[in-house]
């Protein structure tokens, strides 16, 4: 069902999302639960199509951008980096981006200025980017109401635009120049990815551990090695985005080079 519009609030606009992934399905949901309606979206690959149907069940599915762009006074474009300049390309050279539509992009690393193909012909360019990490669950959407969106524009209007439709979804706008955005992506994915890799190999290496303690299966039970580390690594993340490197701990922290 579409959210119900708060007399209030900005006025509801006609969105339409290209493409139906992780991303693009939770912002569509977030907007549509603040009364916003995702008529259309591009859905090719049947993942995306099941999507649609858990998440955004009222949306009309197409395979041309085009027409989504025809039917958008926002459009949203939750494509790859990589494939952004050919999707905008694309729909500029469709002609189906009517002046006035608000253009927004999510990708991390690009700004404004690969928008503009649209935006030279009376678009207003947006990248808003959501800092989160996202599975393809209903929690993708709670979890992008108290994340950070790191917006770019190319004025003010864009700007409050931006900062408007974050907050309508209670998220917190940041602005991020766009000589910057690069920089800010590769600082996003060196945290989270990072993380992973380090949480995944200490994972493995710890159930080795307990694994042999317990060869013969007579030892007292053993917690999992996730639930072993999981409140260590919990406190370490805390204390690291409180108090920065003097959280260190252990031999690291003592100096202590043979331990």
């Amino acid at each position: 069902m579409h959210g119900v519009a708060d007399p209030s609030a900005p006025a509801r606009l006609a969105v339409g999302l290209v493409s139906a992934g992780r991303v693009g399905t939770a912002l569509g949901q977030a907007l549509e639960s603040v009364g916003h309606v995702v008529g259309a979206v591009v859905a090719r690959s049947a993942a995306s199509r099941e999507r649609v149907a858990k998440r955004l069940p009222d949306s009309e599915i197409f395979n041309d951008p085009a027409q989504v762009a025809a039917r958008s006074e926002l459009l949203i474009l939750a494509v790859p980096d990589d494939v952004l300049p050919d999707v905008v390309t694309e729909l500029a050279d469709g002609g189906q981006v009517r002046p006035g539509t608000i253009v927004m992009h999510v990708a991390g690393a690009h700004g404004t200025a690969v928008l503009a193909p649209l935006t030279s012909r009376g678009a207003l360019g947006l990248a808003i980017h959501p800092a989160m990490t996202f599975v393809g669950g209903a929690q993708d959407t709670e979890r992008m109401r108290s994340a950070c969106f790191a917006i770019t524009a190319d004025d003010e209007i864009g700007h409050t635009v931006g900062a408007s439709l974050v907050y309508e979804i209670g998220g917190q706008p940041v602005r991020i120049d766009e000589a910057d955005r690069t920089l800010y992506h590769a600082a996003l994915a060196h945290g989270a990815n990072h993380l992973v890799a380090l949480i995944s190999d200490a994972t493995t290496v710890l159930r080795s551990v307990i694994e042999r303690a317990d060869a013969d299966g007579t030892a007292a039970p053993l917690r999992s090695a996730q639930d072993m580390l999981a409140p260590l690594v919990t406190a370490a993340l805390g204390n690291v985005l409180d108090l920065g490197p003097s959280a260190l701990t252990g031999p690291v922290a003592r100096g202590d080079a043979d331990a």
